[in-house]
């Protein structure tokens, strides 16, 4: 097991992922994000839906993770927001060690809370 957390969020367009996506990179909040569209099929409110939407496919480490999702839910429009933790087992190490550096927290925020 590593410290290294793979989360999944969707979002209803392009527009947004890409601003949600931006946003967690550049507070190192992710080392990574990557976005897919596909159609999502679920009940809302008691009604069936199919609609297109945008993955977000978020590579962070367990120590960001409390913050990446309060970030995730005041950044994103959907009343409930699907924020979906898997852990890494097992991966390149080399991949696993850049997630970490790029998610550290600048040196003059290490300290405060957020």
């Amino acid at each position: 097991m590593t410290d290294g957390l793979v989360v999944l969020c969707t979002c209803p367009d392009d527009p947004t992922a890409e601003r949600i996506a931006r946003e967690l990179v550049s507070d190192r909040l992710a080392a990574c994000v990557n976005r897919s569209g596909w159609r999502s099929t679920y009940r809302w409110h008691g009604a069936l839906h199919d609609d297109s939407e945008v993955l977000l496919i978020i590579k962070t480490v367990r120590s960001r993770f409390e913050e990446l999702e309060r970030r995730l839910k005041a950044l994103h429009p959907y009343q409930v927001v699907e924020i979906i933790a898997l852990p890494v087992a097992a991966g390149s190490e080399r991949y696993l060690e850049w997630m970490a550096e790029e998610t550290e927290r600048p040196r003059d925020a290490v300290g405060k809370s957020s």
